[in-house]
């Protein structure tokens, strides 16, 4: 039974979820852990797992605005401008400049007041920040080029990547990601099995630097990588492509895999405000009708 959970004169206003642990950010600027802590993810300062949620005390004296969680690290950013990281480190994807676990929060000292940030992404090991004027910076595990940057293994600080124009969105999945230039573009990179970078044939040996993704006639506003499929969110339209053998990409019971971007038909009269992947499957939010606001789960 799921048990519940109150916040004293607070809300839950943004969550996140890594494999086993997850991080909540209230209206009050406080960060809230729990689950699984084998390297110390929850930057609580042990590696005890965590039942229930619990406020890291470490940063109060900072408004807490964003969190990301990934296979077994976190990222945070706060009203100062500050961008800390925690848990796991074998490839870098903490972005301290070395490759060593961290069981509480670390400044990452790249990030000073100048970079406003706007979205923090985490995959399996890598680690991504896109700030408010669209610069985004990736660091991480490369092995697959699922950071975009051509040929180096990993990179354990944070690098710029660049499309040439402002980018609006990103997202990082198991072993690709991609992102969502402001003019509405849709680029991925990474590990290119299974159709999931959307890419034509001869794309693919470019996999390890973003590509537009042909075959979205219109503007693309979002996009969320799984373990092995994306979906990607216009003002009308959700496509999806990649693996679908449990359902994830919803076209159907036998559409085991597309490697082309589809609409979902079924979603066609709901207006779609967002979306989100787990490994194998996909949520969607659909907007407000009257007070009713309601969710898919693929």
């Amino acid at each position: 039974i799921p048990s519940k959970f109150w916040f004293k004169n607070d809300k839950p206003l943004y969550m996140s979820c890594g494999d086993e642990h997850t991080a909540i950010v209230t209206g009050n600027g406080k960060l809230y852990m729990f689950g699984s802590n084998n390297w110390g993810q929850l930057g609580l300062g042990t590696k005890n797992t965590i039942n229930k949620p619990t406020c890291v005390k470490a940063l109060k004296p900072e408004k807490v605005k964003l969190a990301a969680c990934g296979r077994n690290h976190t990222l945070v950013y706060t009203e100062r401008g500050h961008v800390y990281a925690a848990g796991g480190n074998s490839e870098g994807q903490l972005g301290l400049g070395d490759t060593e676990e961290r069981s509480t929060f670390h400044l990452i000292s790249f990030f000073t007041n100048q970079y406003k940030i706007k979205q923090l992404a985490a995959g399996s090991y890598t680690s991504a920040a896109l700030t408010e004027d669209g610069q985004l910076f990736v660091w991480g595990d490369n092995s697959e080029g699922q950071i975009g940057l051509a040929g180096e293994a990993s990179v354990c600080v944070p690098w710029q990547v660049d499309v040439g124009k402002p980018v609006s969105w990103v997202s990082c999945g198991y072993y690709h990601s991609a992102l969502v230039t402001r003019d509405g573009e849709l680029y991925t990179f990474g590990e290119p099995e299974n159709g999931k970078l959307g890419l034509l044939p001869e794309q693919l040996k470019n996999n390890r630097v973003p590509q537009p993704v042909p075959g979205i006639l219109e503007r693309v506003n979002k996009v969320a990588c799984g373990g092995g499929h994306t979906v990607a969110l216009t003002e009308t339209d959700v496509y999806t492509f990649g693996l679908g053998q449990y359902g994830q990409l919803g076209h159907g019971t036998f559409i085991f895999e597309t490697s082309v971007p589809k609409a979902v038909e079924h979603l066609k009269r709901h207006k779609i405000c967002n979306i989100a992947c787990g490994e194998n499957h996909t949520a969607v939010i659909a907007g407000m009708y009257a007070e009713t606001s309601e969710m898919y789960l693929k």
